[in-house]
């Protein structure tokens, strides 16, 4: 099983679509192993949105983090980075797949609902950012695990 990170950004939460988008990933038999809502320092943000240091839109992307709430999660699932990043859908919403989360609810490239890891090196730095490995519970198996076990699959 795969892990990556998912932030619903504070647009997401404000609008209050966090069960909804929580329900995506459930619907689609991801598990959420860790879950948090938090205020993002300025200082966590510029860890977060380090690769883009030096871009023109830093600044606004360090100041959207930090306006409200953010809801942290850990998701784990097969294939989780690449399924993950299919369901939110592309980063302009404009070019998102119809049924995506960011085609479905969002309207603006810059305040885009929701954020998901792009590779497994990224998924690993930006879970070590927003959890310790004591607040994972991965021990517990959903349902598709629970069929899988009884098929004798992966």
């Amino acid at each position: 099983m795969e892990r990556t990170f998912v932030a619903i950004k504070p647009d997401g939460v404000k609008r209050g679509l966090i069960g909804k988008i929580i329900q995506r990933f459930e619907d689609k038999s991801y598990k959420i192993i860790g879950l948090k809502m938090i205020n993002v320092s300025p200082e966590l943000a510029a860890k977060h949105y380090e690769e883009h240091f030096g871009k023109p839109f830093y600044n606004k992307l360090i100041k959207f983090l930090t306006m409200g709430p953010v809801v942290a999660m850990a998701v784990e699932g097969k294939n989780a980075i690449k399924g993950v990043r299919h369901l939110v859908g592309k980063t302009n919403p404009d070019e998102a797949d119809d049924g995506s989360i960011r085609a479905d609810y969002s309207s603006y490239s810059t305040t885009n609902l929701i954020h998901a890891s792009d590779c497994p090196e990224s998924a690993q730095r930006e879970l070590n950012l927003y959890f310790n490995e004591s607040e994972f519970c991965a021990n517990y198996k959903n349902m598709f695990e629970i069929v899988l076990d009884e098929l004798g699959e992966e």
